[in-house]
């Protein structure tokens, strides 16, 4: 029984995960001829897998560095001492 859920539960993650949305990119010359030497440079078999995990970790670290934490003030409040008036 508990062999039958793990499959189901599977089954139902990696359907979520399937990708089904598709995005269009556009380069100039310079840029696709850069992409494809620095492919060929570091052997990266599959271009798709590459610029998809590239974008994701720029948006990533971009949301981690913006997060704010306990310590950071990023307005003023009315209890912070350097406030003019």
């Amino acid at each position: 029984m508990r062999i039958i859920m793990e499959v189901r539960h599977t089954a139902y993650k990696e359907e979520q995960l399937k990708r089904t949305k598709r995005l269009s990119l556009m380069l100039n010359n310079r840029e696709m001829r850069a992409l494809g030497i620095y492919c060929n440079r570091y052997r990266v078999k599959n271009k798709s897998e590459f610029l998809r995990e590239t974008i994701m970790k720029a948006i990533i670290k971009r949301f981690d560095d913006e997060h704010p934490s306990l310590w950071e003030e990023t307005e003023p409040t009315l209890f912070n001492k350097n406030v003019s008036q």
